[in-house]
């Protein structure tokens, strides 16, 4: 795990962002330059009404009053444009690389995201990891746009006024300075103290996103259950939470300021009264203590913003610790290094001596051994819980074997680059998931270079063709968030498409006919009796008048294959498939 800091971890993140960073950092130093020039031009212009022909002017031969007030304004002028032109420069610097750091993190968490295993998902909220990738993002934007800029200039303001002050009066000088010690020791803690504080804020926030994001996904079951009051009042604690995890910091954080101010007071008094003193004794000249006095507000003034800017910088911080620690968690499902182009898959499946479970539960499989020939049509079948789908997700590498191997054309799967290998297997799941997109776009998920002519014979052959055509816009109609707006038989039947033009070797059916009707089902059989020729077939099925043409069927029951034949000898073996055959086809009621 890095130990390494936050703030050097962003570091090191942005390094190849270096030169902006770079040149962000000159234009706020010389924006903040120009802008400690008017306490000087403020002095200038007391020396002139005070000196006279003697003012500082004089020393480069300008004598005239008149003429060095004309001058000085117009020193002015071009001090403010210079304050003014690296003021644009710096926001667009600094602004831009917020914008390009946002991007770059999101997309790199995302797609960091995309590789982790599928228990790293399983055992997170959604909304939560949502949270990194909106809020923690956006949290470091605001900082990057605005509070690394104003911490520059802090440290830009207290080294120039500092080594000013010794230049105009080394005896005073340090009086001014006298607060800054105090004052960093304070920042310093103040951060400590508040670390902490707004990591906890992030936590609540993504408990609570994750809260929503679960919410809005099942308020069909929220609203036809009643518990419209009951969610909302679970929803309330969490926000409730948030907001005092928040109240606790902005408590902690909004003390900074006022105690800052009130040691600022002392350096700005003490240099009030003994510049005074010093100036009246003619030690001092009256410009030179009409700019101190400006400096030290322009010094100390500016650090009651620091309890705003840590405020920010530690957010910020929370965020990145966030980010970082998703990017420092390794997938456990790593890609092999053998190459099996498409072309080359015959489609030969062995699972020898397989044994699994998922962590902190039961075993699943215990020895599993099945052999799938190519072009074969193979069915699981068993009960509700006996470990059917997770033979899929043992098959796309979603998980791993505890123990034995699972090998495609005699290659193991995680000797296998994992791109090959699921490229190689088409899944239509019962859980058919479409993207937020148009019909076409569904059909071509898995094979974005189709043709018109492709796809549409690919809905001929999943008999959705017609269906489509009657839609207002055709292939080109937005199905809505996760295909919303079809019913469950025309997503499963666009699923359907999309594996046929993806036309892969092995085919995987996983329960997809469970949750539709005799009508559709009928129509999803005929699909399917076209789309497994010639290609390795396996159905996971609760329903047997899905599997009864298979070539080989396996009845599972608690991890292990009890039963294994054709349809026909299964029925005759008055077994576990013949009872739930009986069932199904309303000859018999299942006791179990």
């Amino acid at each position: 795990m890095n130990t390494t800091g936050p703030f050097f971890q962003l570091l090191q993140y942005m390094r190849p962002h270096r030169t902006t960073v770079i040149l962000a950092t000159i234009f706020s130093i010389l924006n903040k330059l120009f802008d400690l020039a008017p306490p000087f031009l403020i002095s200038a212009a007391v020396d002139i009404a005070v000196r006279r022909e003697n003012s500082i002017f004089a020393l480069f031969g300008i004598t005239e009053p008149s003429v060095q007030f004309i001058v000085l304004g117009l020193l002015t002028f071009i001090i403010w444009g210079f304050e003014s032109l690296f003021e644009y420069i710096y926001k667009i610097y600094w602004r831009n690389l917020a914008q390009t750091v946002e991007h770059e993190l999101r997309m790199d968490a995302y797609k960091h995201l995309q590789d982790l295993e599928l228990e790293y998902f399983e055992d997170r909220q959604t909304g939560g990891l949502m949270s990194i990738l909106n809020d923690d993002i956006n949290q470091l934007e605001r900082f990057l746009d605005i509070s690394a800029n104003d911490l520059i200039q802090v440290t830009v303001t207290a080294i120039a006024i500092s080594f000013a002050f010794f230049l105009l009066s080394p005896r005073i000088a340090w009086m001014a300075l006298v607060p800054m010690p105090f004052i960093l020791t304070f920042a310093v803690l103040f951060q400590a103290r508040l670390e902490p504080k707004y990591r906890q804020v992030r936590e609540k926030v993504g408990i609570l996103n994750g809260m929503l994001s679960n919410n809005l996904t099942g308020i069909a079951t929220i609203k036809s259950y009643t518990t419209e009051s009951f969610e909302a009042n679970r929803i309330s604690k969490s926000s409730n939470a948030y907001r005092m995890s928040n109240e606790d910091a902005i408590k902690f954080s909004s003390a900074f300021s006022p105690l800052i101010r009130m040691i600022i007071v002392i350096g700005f008094t003490a240099m009030l009264i003994f510049g005074g003193f010093q100036t009246i004794d003619g030690t001092l000249e009256v410009a030179a203590y009409s700019a101190m006095i400006f400096l030290t507000q322009r010094l100390l003034w500016p650090l009651t913003r620091m309890g705003e800017t840590f405020d920010q910088y530690q957010r910020a911080m929370a965020s990145v610790t966030r980010i970082m620690g998703l990017f420092e968690t390794e997938s456990k499902i790593q890609s092999g290094s053998t190459d099996l182009p498409l072309d080359s898959i015959q489609g030969k499946l062995c699972f020898e001596n397989v044994n699994f479970s998922y962590k902190g539960r039961e075993v699943v499989f215990s020895d599993l051994s099945v052999n799938i020939n190519p072009g074969q049509t193979v069915a699981f079948v068993g009960s509700t819980g006996s470990g059917k789908t997770t033979i899929v997700k043992l098959l796309l590498r979603l998980y791993d074997p505890t123990n034995g191997k699972i090998t495609l054309d005699d290659n193991d799967l995680r000797d296998l680059k994992l791109q090959d290998l699921r490229k190689g297997i088409g899944l239509v799941s019962q859980d058919t998931y479409l993207i937020d997109g148009t019909v076409r776009e569904n059909i071509i998920y898995g094979r974005q270079d189709a043709s018109m002519e492709r796809i549409v014979e690919a809905a001929k052959i999943a008999e959705v063709h017609e269906f489509i055509t009657n839609l207002p816009y055709g292939y080109d109609t937005l199905v809505g968030e996760r295909g919303q707006k079809l019913s469950g038989g025309q997503r499963q039947r666009i699923s359907i498409a999309r594996a046929i033009l993806k036309d892969p070797p092995i085919l995987v059916l996983d329960e997809a006919t469970s949750s539709v009707d005799n009508e559709t089902e009928a129509a999803i059989q005929r699909s399917l009796e076209k789309i497994i020729l010639d290609r390795t077939t396996i159905l996971i099925a609760h329903r047997l008048s899905t599997v009864r043409n298979a070539d080989r069927i396996y009845v599972i029951e608690h991890g292990q294959i009890i039963e294994e034949g054709t349809h026909e000898e299964l029925v005759k073996s008055n077994k576990l498939y013949t009872t739930l055959w009986n069932v199904q086809t309303g000859k018999a009621i299942l006791q179990r």
